[in-house]
């Protein structure tokens, strides 16, 4: 067996159920037409997304340059805004583009015509306020309907934004705005999570310190909090927008002009800001949607991600809204104060598509199948984010579908700027596990470590060869970073920093950073083949396996596993997850140790923060970021058992 098989050995293809092919957003002749277009000239078929959009004027180029430096559309004249908003607030003005909800119970309806008078007033506010194309403007809130009006409004003047992550401290804020140097904040007075409130205002005045760009600071009275206010900086959000006219004409914008900066948590102390072409970003992001959601004007759609990250502006505030559907967003934790919020939030809606993470599926797993309710009218679950296990693959299906929905894995990255491996929704088929496979306009290759492509079935090292609109154009204030982190390992290549598996059927199986490789004697084994073999022992929820150093074998794994309710933990469980480990890959693969535990450190969206583990078992300190983390008190268990 090649290194890697064991990942997708014995997965059979799952083909999209009959009545989701009339969700499919093409024929299949037509399909298989781009699919053939994009592998022969991935620029022709980007050529012909593009012209699904709406422009001022047309391009001169379609592609300019190679990976590392180049441009999309070259001179063609456009705006995002127009293209998420205007389009469906004179078509059918009438249309929910939002329907709100928040943990305590507060809920909005904001319409397609509300939405664009919204980004309207508040693009005339910023202008009038002096923010011009170019200018940094920092957006510090959660997932309310404000955050849709501050992006859009944004890109209506060509105002440069970042979305901080709410959950983030002061200093995270700080180390963000001292690299952004943002002339404008727009901040919520809070946030509600788990019954307690985020001081989002507050935070921000303790970030600001030592930040002299910042001019204004516009305060969202989202929770009508009494919170302080710097006379000549603070201004209500409603005094900001008074007088501005209910419409504000969208600029013109060329393809390639910056739109957004969003911040990536890193090893270092020091955050890494990508830059993503704001018109290129739309492009990716509308064909993502079409392609693995298949959004209708009829569909209701929710994305559960934060804000913060990049998956919601992805999925939702740019992607989802150029489809003209009808979206959920909610404010506050998915499992408060009990499972059932989530499955009343699809009943309310009547929720059709829904974007989550394989660990909020995991989560609603644990939780028990009684809670189940209220998934008639859903068809598609696609999700992002980390490994998909089969076991939960059926469970969505099976359990919590009913039978009657597809699964729709997808796999990408900031820096891409989409999920660029997927099913095509309704025409393609997926594998429990997988991450589908490369969508359209993107050439992906798995190479080994003199970055010559390896054959199907083995593990090696994830790149792209071929540039793409929405790929991030440089690091903020630090190209000679962004050369180096992406482009200097494989040249002439992206290098993704992810180990991968490409099938025979074509499909691609991300094993883990390439940190999370393990390197035992010699085999190269991903973490993610040791954790599905945890994950099919019926007492286990969730497990993370990490490679830690050894005399002998150089690195072994070891595993850290959340027990489901009804099993206690004990020496003879952490031995059957052990021979589990030994069964499904093979003895070279044998654990040092499996640490049976009630939580893992999470971000707010859910992923299992490994690093952390690492830095706790290797130095016995956390050495890295964690403005990410969601719940110290993992870390605390942790050295509680003296990991």
């Amino acid at each position: 067996m090649s290194e890697g098989a064991a990942i997708y050995e014995n997965k059979p293809l799952v083909a999209p159920p009959p009545q989701l092919a009339k969700h499919a957003p093409v024929s299949q002749r037509e399909a298989q037409r781009l699919l053939a277009l994009a592998r022969t000239d991935p620029a022709a078929y980007w050529a012909e997304i593009a012209s699904e959009l709406d422009w001022f004027a047309t391009w001169d180029r379609t592609l300019e340059g190679s990976l590392g430096a180049f441009r999309y559309f070259v001179g063609g004249m456009s705006n995002v805004s127009f293209n998420c908003v205007d389009r469906f607030a004179e078509q059918r003005p009438n249309q929910v583009a939002l329907f709100y909800e928040r943990e305590d119970g507060l809920r909005e309806v904001w319409s397609y015509r509300n939405l664009r008078d919204e980004v309207s007033r508040l693009a005339a506010a910023l202008s009038r306020a002096g923010i011009r194309q170019g200018d940094r403007v920092a957006i510090y809130m959660s997932n309310i309907p404000e955050v849709f009006a501050a992006v859009q409004a944004c890109y209506r003047i060509g105002a440069i934004y970042s979305i901080l992550f709410a959950g983030f401290s002061a200093e995270a804020v700080h180390d963000r705005l001292v690299d952004l140097e943002p002339r404008l904040v727009i901040v919520a007075d809070g946030s509600v999570r788990r019954g307690r409130v985020v001081p989002l205002k507050e935070t921000l005045d303790q970030a600001l310190d030592d930040v002299s760009s910042v001019e204004r600071v516009v305060v969202i009275p989202r929770l009508r909090r009494d919170v302080p206010m710097q006379p000549g900086r603070d201004v209500s959000y409603e005094d900001f927008l008074a007088d501005s006219p209910a419409f504000f004409p969208p600029v013109p914008l060329e393809a390639n002009e910056p739109g957004f900066v969003i911040y990536t948590s890193g090893t270092s102390a020091k955050p890494k800001g990508l830059v993503h072409a704001g018109i290129g970003f739309l492009v990716g992001a509308y064909a993502n949607v079409k392609w693995s959601l298949a959004l209708r004007p009829d569909d209701v759609y929710w994305c559960t991600a934060d804000v913060g990250w990049l998956t919601f502006p992805i999925f939702a505030l740019v992607g989802g809204l150029a489809h003209g559907a009808t979206l959920v967003i909610y404010e506050g934790a998915m499992d408060y104060p009990d499972p059932g919020r989530f499955y009343r939030i699809l009943g309310r809606y009547r929720v059709t598509k829904l974007f989550t993470s394989p660990t909020l599926l995991r989560m609603l797993r644990r939780a028990g199948d009684a809670w189940v309710c209220n998934t008639d009218d859903l068809v598609l679950v696609s999700l992002v984010g980390e490994p998909l296990d089969p076991e939960t693959w059926y469970w969505t299906r099976d359990v919590l579908g009913g039978g009657h929905i597809f699964v729709n894995n997808t796999y990408g990255q900031s820096e891409t700027g989409t999920a660029w491996a997927s099913s095509m929704v309704g025409l393609t088929p997926t594998k429990p596990g997988s991450c589908g496979h490369t969508l359209p306009g993107y050439v992906a290759e798995v190479v080994d470590e003199d970055g010559r492509p390896v054959p199907p079935g083995q593990l090696g090292y994830l790149t792209l060869t071929a540039p793409f609109p929405c790929l991030a154009r440089t690091v903020f204030r630090d190209p000679a970073r962004y050369r180096n982190t992406y482009f200097e390992r494989f040249p002439g290549r992206y290098f993704s920093a992810d180990a991968a598996v490409i099938d025979p059927d074509g499909q691609l199986w991300v094993s883990g950073r390439v940190d999370d490789v393990i390197k035992v004697s010699g085999h190269r084994i991903g973490t993610m083949e040791l954790e599905a073999a945890l994950i099919n022992h019926p007492a286990v929820s969730e497990a993370a396996v990490i490679g830690v150093p050894d005399p002998i074998k150089g690195e072994v794994p070891m595993a850290f596993v959340i027990v489901r309710q009804g099993y206690s933990p004990s020496e003879a469980l952490e031995q059957e997850l052990i021979d589990s480990v030994v069964r499904a890959v093979g003895s070279y693969a044998r654990p040092k140790q499996v640490v049976l535990l009630q939580n893992l450190p999470r971000t707010r969206s859910g992923k299992i923060m490994r690093r952390l583990l690492r830095d706790l078992v290797i130095y016995g300190e956390i050495r890295g970021d964690t403005s990410a983390l969601e719940n110290p008190e993992a870390l605390e268990e942790l050295q509680r058992l003296r990991v």
